[in-house]
């Protein structure tokens, strides 16, 4: 049993050089009439990062720039509706979500480790279902266990409604994702409602059982200590469930918006793993 806990289409690609940070290329591709934007930056195996509900990609920057200086290539698209992310966003399942990035890998050289934050695990899951060939690894960061308290839907629902206050957005905030306010002070915006309820309502239109096993690649199941929609006797859900091919690793000290918090550390976490994983 593994578990280890941590303390603490082409269209356009413009080279974007961040002081101190990882060269940046903004590129797109096409997936049908659906328009993909994402970042792609560093050399090395492919790392695919996909967002949360209704956030997106780019706040993995600095989780994304630990996981270059470890010697990786890392995407980060967007999900439809935001930036340069165009589509349908009415009537699609998660299986048009995860040919979006699917695309992402095929045009970065077809083979991809795959990591979903949160709701972004069930995407992730569903690329490695759909496209197998694609998925050397899959990533389920801060994924909730298979049942939570309606209270903590409920607080993403609140977060993301433009008529909530920044008090009543920080109390979601520290109800559901962050252990404190500080760092819970830039989830106050960046919230995008109509990608939410798009989302929300792909997954009523997925059956689970048509992407949950996330196809036979390796998972790392990688928790946050102090997550609300993954509580410490879920532990080891994931993981009996699938048996050997899963690793989890905890990292104590932060809530479900793990890769805000603690960027390095997962990074770190994940590049271990990866690294493991790919015989580096």
């Amino acid at each position: 049993m593994k578990m280890t806990i941590v303390a603490m289409g082409l269209a356009l690609a413009i080279a974007t050089p961040c002081l101190g940070r990882a060269d940046v290329v903004e590129k797109t591709v096409m997936n049908g009439d659906a328009q993909v934007g994402y970042s792609l930056r560093g050399e090395g195996p492919l790392i695919v990062v996909i967002a949360s509900t209704g956030r997106s990609a780019a706040e993995f920057a600095p989780m994304a720039d630990q996981l270059v200086k470890r010697g990786f290539r890392v995407a980060l698209p967007e999900p439809r509706g935001i930036g340069q992310s165009t589509g349908q966003m009415e009537g699609v399942s998660f299986h048009d979500f995860g040919d979006d990035f699917a695309a992402v890998i095929e045009q970065e050289g077809g083979e991809a480790i795959v990591a979903g934050h949160a709701y972004g695990q069930w995407i992730a899951k569903t690329v490695a279902t759909d496209h197998p060939q694609m998925v050397s690894g899959l990533a389920l960061i801060a994924g909730g266990a298979k049942s939570w308290p309606s209270e903590l839907s409920d607080a993403i629902t609140m977060i993301n409604d433009p008529a909530s206050t920044p008090e009543q957005r920080m109390q979601g905030l520290t109800l559901a994702f962050f252990t404190d306010e500080d760092t819970a002070k830039p989830w106050l915006e960046g919230w995008h409602q109509d990608v939410t309820v798009s989302q929300r309502a792909a997954r009523k239109l997925t059956s689970r059982e048509e992407y949950w096993a996330g196809g036979t690649a390796p998972i790392l199941d990688l928790q946050a200590g102090s997550d609300p929609f993954r509580p410490k006797s879920s532990r080891l859900e994931v993981q009996e469930e699938f048996g050997d091919r899963v690793t989890v690793t905890v990292i104590d000290g932060a809530s479900h918006a793990l890769p805000a918090a603690k960027p390095v550390e997962t990074a770190d976490a994940l590049a271990d793993w990866a690294d493991a994983l790919l015989g580096r």
